[in-house]
């Protein structure tokens, strides 16, 4: 079995990543600073959320305390755990908050990333470094499902900031001999997320009562991908030798609209208030990724549509909701 560090590994994607590891008996340890990307006020499902990551997901990890910002202290965790493998998920994790808070998301994505590969320059234990970037790095999608080697011109700060992390594993790699892989998840969703994307932000709504508003749903198009779909691929790119120097797509791998989401959700909670609008976006036109290379080079196999993720997405919020209110 293998030694893995996680960065942002209590994180929502990560936690899932390191209890898949952890369940398989690698020895997995977390670096996190434990930083909150939403405004408050936190209300009882952000507090299930947490408490579920870390007396489900991330019980069987060794966890620490860290921030890539601080490339000493990092050096000094590294060199204590000495792992074989760093996922690197550390990082400002959306679109929509890089635009308001550009100067912490320089710092902790093209940064953070930066300060961890200098610190591996100087390590001969690192079987491999890898990489979580986004979908965004596409911009406008040229060609649905989008291959890997497509054109990337991102049109927002997010994934212009995630190409340039893409660009600095590389020549780090490069020089320094360091093997990477370099992953893409879009639009992820599914139990623990605390960001308010939007499937938790509708379905959310949804089990609270709320109206659901959705903006542009009928050409809105997003490869929906379940958490679980999504750690099981990062898994299989970290350990898989096949994946070494490598990009790939890490996704359900089908193009699905904001409208199908809104009406799965409105079958389900048929009662709910449900307002549809137009109106002008900052984020590119996307769709379907290509997760052809994944599937033939590591039989990754994602099995959960967006009826059934939702369904099962749901249920955990329900519960979520009910302990709260009962903790009144």
């Amino acid at each position: 079995m293998s030694r893995v560090l996680v960065t942002g590994g209590a994180g929502f994607v990560g936690s899932h990543l390191v209890k898949i590891l952890c369940d398989e008996g690698h020895e997995v340890f977390v670096i996190d600073s434990f930083t909150q990307y939403i405004e408050p006020p936190i209300d009882n499902i952000y507090l299930y959320n947490v408490n579920y990551r870390f007396e489900k997901l991330l019980k069987d990890a060794q966890i620490l305390r860290g921030n890539t910002h601080n490339k000493d202290e990092i050096r000094r965790r590294i060199l204590k755990i000495k792992p074989e493998y760093i996922v690197h998920f550390a990082a400002l994790p959306l679109a929509n908050i890089a635009i308001e808070y550009s100067e912490e998301a320089f710092e902790t994505i093209v940064g953070g990333t930066v300060n961890l590969l200098e610190v591996l320059r100087d390590m001969d234990f690192i079987t491999k470094f890898v990489y979580i970037s986004s979908s965004m790095v596409y911009g406008d999608f040229k060609v649905t499902p989008i291959p890997e080697d497509c054109e990337k011109e991102p049109k927002e700060i997010y994934g212009g900031m995630k190409l340039a992390g893409e660009y600095m594993v590389k020549v780090y790699s490069q020089r320094y001999e360091i093997p990477y892989s370099i992953v893409r998840p879009s639009a992820v969703y599914g139990p623990t997320d605390n960001n308010r994307r939007v499937v938790g932000l509708f379905l959310t709504n949804a089990v609270k009562g709320k109206k659901i508003r959705a903006k542009n749903a009928d050409t809105t198009l997003l490869d929906f991908s379940f958490v679980e779909d999504v750690a099981d691929g990062i898994k299989l790119v970290t350990l898989s030798g096949k994946a070494n120097n490598e990009t790939f797509n890490i996704t359900r791998g089908r193009s699905r609209s904001l409208k199908e989401l809104v009406t799965t959700i409105g079958n389900m909670y048929p009662e709910i208030e449900i307002e549809f609008v137009e109106g002008g976006t900052f984020r590119p036109n996307r769709g379907a990724l290509d997760v052809t290379k994944a599937k033939e080079l590591l039989n990754y196999r994602p099995k959960i549509e967006i009826e059934e993720g939702v369904k099962r997405y749901a249920t955990f919020l329900e519960k979520a909701h009910k302990t709260g209110e009962g903790s009144k």
